[in-house]
């Protein structure tokens, strides 16, 4: 039993520490997917708390996973990683069963799993950590209880520093569509050799008070006794014909699109990023009106790009003393993966991703004399 306990040791350490370390690349994007789940459950009131939990919830995966290799303090963290993966099971079969969220989000977006294999995952996890629980008395610390609490103490604020500094500046990999030098264009096409949807058309009818659904192979077409209801298509196999950028679309206040003309324009562009005006950051300003001047120098164009309306963005440009440049509006889903950043700055070469940075690190001195790029320090 010792060579299997400690196996399952092993496996459930591992696979918490990967999933921790892969969402504290983005605690962001973990706060997003719990505000989903907020709003399907009618519960908004947490969606203010949602980044604290995100935030939380990462470092606890990572202490238990490291507390689980060490064997410190076993009795505890065996009892909560029990009530974890009993929660993680129930939330993953909500998802599963109800179709009503797309993705859990449980490896965060760098390693996608369908709802299905993340659900069965949690299963066999829980069954491994209740043997776990049952044999807890068995398992003995590696260390002595010193060691162990300086182990611990240091995976503490190694975990939370990890998070802090990708929060403030962008996560240390980028898995999303909108990476270093992804070309925006050849983004929102089709990718060659993708698979569409099947869909199969269904014909209902009415018999007796009853509705009953048929196919076109062999719906009553002869038996009057059978009245016309209606007809729809269903999905029988769900393809991947569906481009990684769906929905940028960039426009002025009035409607009219922008879009092409972002992305099609000769040379570098600047996208100011600001997703939430009445929460964005305001540091290092003096660094983003000089690049502003800068790029206005060399006839580089930089616009501001707002999730929030025109007053709303004036206010916040009018009262940080912003350079003013053209204003044009994104929907606000674009710009949470544009940009971890609120504000967030991109540069873009005719529509491909050359740079992008945080409010902590606008870049300074990135053109030669002659208006060419030289640096994207």
């Amino acid at each position: 039993m010792k060579y299997i306990l400690w196996l399952l040791r092993i496996i459930v350490g591992v696979l918490f520490i990967f999933s921790g370390l892969v969402k504290a690349n983005d605690p962001l994007g973990l706060s997003y997917k719990m505000n989903e789940f907020f709003e399907v459950w009618g519960t908004l009131w947490a969606v203010p708390y949602s980044l604290t939990l995100s935030v939380l919830m990462i470092g606890f995966e990572l202490i238990a996973g490291i507390a689980l290799l060490l064997g410190a303090f076993f009795r505890l963290f065996s009892f909560l990683l029990l009530l974890l993966n009993v929660f993680f099971t129930f939330l993953t079969a909500y998802v599963y069963f109800t179709d009503k969220i797309k993705e859990c989000g449980c490896f965060g977006d760098c390693f996608k799993l369908t709802n299905a294999q993340t659900f069965w995952k949690d299963v066999i996890l829980t069954a491994f950590v209740l043997v776990l629980f049952a044999y807890r008395n068995q398992i003995k610390p590696l260390f002595n209880n010193k060691i162990s609490f300086a182990l611990m103490a240091i995976t503490c604020f190694g975990v939370f520093f990890i998070q802090s500094w990708t929060l403030h500046h962008l996560p240390y990999h980028d898995c999303l569509p909108y990476k270093l030098n992804a070309n925006i264009s050849e983004k929102m096409k089709v990718p060659p050799g993708a698979i569409p949807d099947e869909y199969e058309t269904v014909m209902i009818y009415e018999k007796g008070g009853v509705k009953k659904e048929f196919t076109m192979q062999n719906y009553p077409w002869q038996d009057s006794t059978w009245k016309f209801v209606d007809r729809k298509d269903k999905l029988v196999k769900k393809g991947n014909a569906e481009p990684e950028i769906h929905d940028f679309a960039i426009t002025d206040f009035d409607g009219n699109d922008h879009t092409e003309e972002l992305l099609t324009t000769p040379g570098f562009t600047f996208l100011l990023f600001i997703k939430d005006p009445e929460t964005a950051s305001n540091e290092n300003l003096d660094k983003l009106n000089a690049l502003v001047l800068q790029a206005r120098q060399w006839n580089i164009p930089l616009y501001i790009i707002s999730s929030a309306s025109k007053e709303i963005t004036d206010k916040f440009l009018s009262a940080n003393k912003i350079e003013r440049s053209d204003v044009l509006q994104v929907d606000n889903t674009v710009s949470k993966t544009a940009l971890r950043s609120n504000p967030g700055l991109m540069l873009l070469e005719k529509g491909t991703i050359r740079g992008k940075w945080s409010y902590k690190d606008y870049p300074q001195n990135i053109f030669d004399d002659n208006g060419k790029l030289k640096s994207l320090k």
